[in-house]
């Protein structure tokens, strides 16, 4: 899964740490996150989104990989 996790928040010009504050979580999940090493929980992909102002689809996009089983 892909993520726009560091566009949204560079638009914005929050931290990884005010994102991190904003959605109770750690500056260092938010970095692994941004690095494709964590994936979201729906909880808080849907936090985020919410945070973001932004529907989900523009947070998260579904690889083309992640179809072929």
């Amino acid at each position: 899964m892909k993520n726009n996790l560091k566009v949204e928040r560079a638009r914005r010009s929050w931290t990884q740490g005010e994102l991190a504050e904003k959605v109770q979580v750690s500056r260092q999940t938010i970095n692994a996150i941004e690095q494709g090493k964590f994936n979201l929980s729906t909880i808080l992909a849907l936090k985020m989104a919410a945070v973001f102002e932004i529907p989900l689809d523009l947070l998260l996009e579904l690889e083309e990989k992640a179809w072929q089983a």
